[in-house]
C-alpha cells in the first residue's frame, strides 16, 4: 500500500471514528425521554451532556500529548473504550449523579480521547497544501453523527426504552471505533540517506559536520513544543477566535428548536436543526478546501464576517424559510472552525506536537460550549427575546473576523505570497 492510499485510508478511518464519536450532538434525543420517562427537570436532563462537553474539551490537551507521543492507535482504541463503555454504564442507572458520571465523566474522557487522535493521524500523511482538506473530511463525520444516531436513537427508546438505547449504542460504538482505531497511525519517519560524499558508517550526526544536508524546503517553520506554543501572541489570537465563533455556534445549536417556535410559531424545529447538521458538516471540508486556496486567515475572516452578519439578521428571521437559511449560514460558519483551526495549528506551530498544541487551543471550544447556551438561556429569562444575545454573538464573531488582520502569514501562505 503506497503512501497516499494508506493516508486515505486513514482519513476513512478517522472520519468513521467521529462518526461514531458524534452521538455527543444527539444528547436532546436522550434528554426528552429522560424527561419523559424518568420524570427527570429539563435542567437535570442537561446536566451530563453539560459535563460530556467541559470533559471532551479539557481531554483534548492529555488526549493530544498522548498521541504525539505513543501513536494514535492506542488513544483512540482507549477512547472508543471509554466511550463505550460510559454509554453502557449510563444504561445501568437511573440516578443523575451516577448518570453525570457515566456519561458525562467517562463517555466525555473517551469523546476527548477519540477526537484528539483521529485529526493528527490523518494529516500527517499530507503535504500541507492538503492539510486543511484532509482534516476538514475527518472533523465532518462527527458534524453528521447526529443525521443518523438521533433517529437511530429515537427508534431505539421507542423500542427498548431509554436504557436499552444506551446499551445498545454503546455495544456498537465501541466495537466500531475500537476495529476502526486499529488503522490509524502515523507515517514512517524519513529515513537518512547519506550524501554522496558521507561515508554510510558515519552516523547523522557527526554526517552533518562533515557533510551538511541541504535544508529543507520552508514549508514548515518549524515544530513548536507547547511551552514555545504559549509564548507565541498567534496561539492567544487563535484562542480568542476560536472561543468567539464556536459562543456563537453553539449556541444556536443549542437553542434552535426553541429559537424557531418562539421567532416563527412552529413546532418543528427539529427539521432546522437536522439542516443545520448537513451544512456543519459541509462547512468542515468546504473551509478546509478553500483554505488550502486562499489561505487560513482569509478564510477565517470570511466565515467570522458571514456568522456576525447571520447573528445580526437572526434578530430579523420570522418566518421558517428565513430561520432555514439562518441554519444554513450557522452550520457553514460553525463547521468552518473545526477544520480552520486544527489547519492553522499545524500550520503555525509544525505537526511534531499537533496533538497537544491544537488540544491547548480546543479549550477555547470548552469555553464558547459553556457560555454561549448560558448566556443565550440567561438573556431569554431575562428579557424573554434572543435579541441582545444575538447582538453580543454577532459583536464577538465581527470581532474574531478583525482579529484574523494580526495574524501573521503561515509559512503556507507566505509561500503561495
Amino acid at each position: 500500500m503506497n503512501k497516499t492510499t494508506r493516508g486515505w485510508t486513514v482519513t476513512f478511518a478517522g472520519t468513521g471514528i467521529n462518526l461514531a464519536l458524534g452521538v455527543l450532538y444527539t444528547w436532546s434525543v436522550f434528554a426528552a425521554a429522560l424527561t419523559e420517562q424518568l420524570a427527570w427537570s429539563k435542567t437535570a436532563a442537561s446536566l451530563p451532556y453539560t459535563v460530556a462537553c467541559a470533559v471532551f474539551a479539557l481531554m483534548m490537551v492529555p488526549g493530544g500529548r498522548l498521541t504525539d507521543r505513543f501513536g494514535p492507535r492506542w488513544v483512540a482504541t482507549a477512547g472508543g473504550i471509554f466511550a463505550g463503555g460510559g454509554l453502557i454504564l449510563s444504561s445501568l442507572t437511573d440516578s443523575l449523579f451516577v448518570l453525570i458520571l457515566t456519561f458525562g465523566l467517562i463517555a466525555g474522557i473517551g469523546i476527548g480521547l477519540g477526537y484528539s487522535a483521529a485529526t493528527p493521524a490523518a494529516v500527517k500523511w499530507f503535504p500541507p497544501q492538503k492539510k486543511g482538506l484532509i482534516a476538514g473530511i475527518v472533523v465532518a463525520g462527527f458534524g453528521l453523527a447526529s443525521l443518523y444516531i438521533a433517529p437511530l436513537t429515537n427508534s431505539l427508546i421507542a423500542s427498548f426504552g431509554v436504557k436499552g438505547a444506551f446499551r445498545i449504542e454503546g455495544l456498537i460504538f465501541l466495537f466500531a471505533i475500537v476495529a476502526l482505531s486499529q488503522v490509524l497511525k502515523f507515517p514512517p519517519a524519513p529515513a537518512f540517506h547519506p550524501g554522496p560524499s558521507t561515508p554510510a558508517s558515519i552516523p547523522p550526526q557527526a554526517a552533518t559536520s562533515l557533510n551538511t544536508p541541504p535544508s529543507p524546503p520552508p514549508a514548515v517553520k518549524g515544530d513548536f513544543s507547547w511551552q514555545e506554543m504559549l509564548k507565541d501572541p498567534r496561539f492567544y489570537l487563535l484562542w480568542v477566535m476560536f472561543a468567539a465563533g464556536a459562543t456563537a455556534g453553539l449556541m444556536i445549536i443549542g437553542q434552535l428548536s426553541t429559537i424557531t417556535k418562539l421567532q416563527t410559531g412552529i413546532s418543528w424545529g427539529f427539521a432546522m436543526v437536522a439542516l443545520l447538521a448537513i451544512f456543519n458538516a459541509g462547512g468542515r471540508v468546504l473551509a478546509g478546501w478553500l483554505s488550502d486556496r486562499i489561505g487560513r486567515s482569509w478564510t477565517m475572516r470570511i466565515f467570522f464576517s458571514m456568522q456576525g452578519l447571520n447573528m445580526l439578521a437572526f434578530t430579523f428571521y420570522s418566518s421558517p424559510a428565513l430561520i432555514a437559511l439562518g441554519a444554513i449560514m450557522t452550520g457553514l460558519s460553525y463547521g468552518s472552525l473545526l477544520s480552520l483551526f486544527p489547519s492553522a495549528t499545524y500550520d503555525f506551530f509544525g505537526t511534531k506536537n499537533g496533538g497537544v498544541n491544537y488540544g491547548l487551543i480546543f479549550t477555547a471550544w470548552g469555553v464558547g460550549g459553556v457560555f454561549g447556551p448560558l448566556m443565550a438561556g440567561a438573556v431569554v429569562d431575562l428579557t424573554n427575546s434572543y435579541f441582545y444575545a444575538y447582538l453580543i454573538a454577532a459583536a464577538l464573531c465581527l470581532i474574531a473576523a478583525f482579529l484574523t488582520i494580526f495574524l501573521k502569514s503561515s509559512p503556507l501562505e507566505a509561500e503561495k505570497a
